[in-house]
């Protein structure tokens, strides 16, 4: 099970495109707010309690000063993924990402794209399909799935050559 969290329910607008690709790939999931700042102790009780709950991974997405995919991975020994937010609060979303990848030895974050988050979807099943067959070939076909969209795709953007 993957476990979606975020800084604020405005980040679900991001966030969302993580659940919606886990479902397709039949990974379950939980999805909650958990503020780093507003709730701290909603935040320590969510990272130590993950492990015990089945998760495996978690996708923590974050604006701003984008604190909780860092603390959130100091506070468990799971697989972080950190989904930097470019927020209302801001600055074009270069110091969500980098708090999120700015992190110290001994306390890895994965980070994705600036609103990547379908990405961190992606990635969280991957990590679990490392060790799930069944898993690892619904990624495939979904890998092949983005392959034969784009095959398709050519003969469109061709046909607008002028030759």
């Amino acid at each position: 099970m993957v476990g979606i969290i975020m800084g604020s329910k405005s980040d679900l607008r991001i966030m969302q495109e993580a659940a919606d690709v886990l479902e397709i790939l039949g990974v379950p999931f939980e999805i909650s707010v958990v503020s780093a700042h507003r709730t701290p102790d909603r935040m320590f009780e969510y990272a130590k309690g993950a492990a015990g709950r089945g998760i495996q991974v978690i996708v923590a997405g974050a604006g701003g000063a984008a604190h909780l995919p860092g603390m959130t991975a100091s506070l468990t020994p799971l697989p972080v993924i950190g989904v930097p937010i470019k927020s209302s609060n801001s600055i074009d979303g270069w110091d969500s990402v980098l708090s999120i990848l700015q992190m110290p030895a001994g306390v890895p974050v994965a980070t994705v794209a600036l609103d990547g988050a379908r990405n961190a979807g992606i990635l969280a099943a991957q990590i679990i399909g490392a060790s799930d067959s069944n898993l690892l070939q619904r990624i495939a076909q979904f890998k092949e799935e983005l392959k034969k969209k784009v095959i398709e795709s050519v003969a469109d953007v061709e046909s607008l050559s002028k030759k």
